[in-house]
């Protein structure tokens, strides 16, 4: 199976790829450098020359807080390339998944959202991101769309490797308490992918770490685990103003997965065990 993958020098792009080699499937991970998916004729090219037999679209205009301001810039990525992607997949007969976000979701409440919750972002990254959805429905007969949250990965920046920088010069810190979500490692939605994407069990899904904590949580895990003694603060979302507003309930049920065969995800706080693991590997 030849896969491609956008987004390749992000933290899941990435991991797909390495995920995707180890199973022995022909894996193409691009780059903005690489193809720029906001130019059609480009997309609709490059597709047709490379006839993939599937894609897995995990580029995305990420910057939360940058997006209220560079509004086009995100609606470019996250809407027009997403659709200029799913025509090019339609027409060389491509799988097709689309990688979207918990922050389609208004955070309110503390139930998990199902998939069948109608989606109410308070962001324009999340407009954009749940846009992309409708696009992915609209063009394609049959999709995968993963809900996702919190990712973290060898890859790039993320709120862990953070979290041990800060740890290095400070004794204690200040983390927001009141955000409950699931954190997501990189290596195993990586994993879930490559399975979903050998299957025709099409839909949309949520995905992520099993369990559920707050970014102080989070923090305190890694640190404890780390074997780093700084002390974890737990603030209010209050006491950490950003541009964009981050929803409080970033819970998922992640029921759907069960019923349709696939294998839950790890808990998150082995998944944490593992990451450090591998940034330990990586550093010697």
């Amino acid at each position: 199976m030849k896969i491609l993958v956008t987004g390749f020098k992000g933290q899941l792009g990435y991991d797909v790829v390495r995920e995707g080699i180890k199973k022995g499937f022909n894996m193409i991970g691009i780059e903005r450098e690489d193809l720029d998916l906001t130019i059609n004729k480009d997309v609709n090219l490059y597709v047709s020359k490379l006839k993939p037999d599937a894609i897995i679209h995990c580029a995305a205009y990420t910057a939360v807080d940058k997006s209220e301001v560079d509004r086009e810039g995100c609606w470019n990525v996250n809407v027009e390339g997403t659709q200029f992607l799913a025509t090019a997949a339609k027409d060389v007969k491509a799988k097709f998944i689309y990688i979207s976000t918990d922050y389609v979701y208004d955070g309110e409440g503390e139930k998990p959202f199902v998939e069948t919750d109608i989606p109410n972002p308070k962001g324009y990254y999340g407009l954009t991101k749940f846009e992309g959805e409708k696009k992915v429905k609209e063009l394609l007969e049959e999709y995968f769309i993963v809900r996702t949250s919190w990712v973290f990965g060898i890859n790039g920046n993320n709120f862990i490797k953070t979290m041990l920088n800060l740890a290095e010069s400070r004794a204690e810190l200040n983390v927001v308490g009141d955000q409950i979500g699931s954190p997501t490692y990189t290596h195993d939605l990586a994993v879930l992918l490559i399975k979903m994407i050998q299957s025709e069990k099409y839909g949309l899904y949520h995905a992520s770490n099993e369990g559920f904590c707050s970014w102080a949580d989070l923090a305190s895990e890694t640190l404890q685990q780390a074997k780093k003694e700084v002390q974890v603060n737990s603030i209010t979302t209050e006491e950490y103003p950003t541009q964009a507003v981050r929803p409080k309930n970033s819970r998922m049920s992640k029921q759907k997965l069960v019923d349709n065969g696939f294998n839950l995800l790890p808990t998150w706080q082995d998944a944490v065990k593992r990451y450090l693991e591998e940034l330990h590997q990586e550093v010697k």
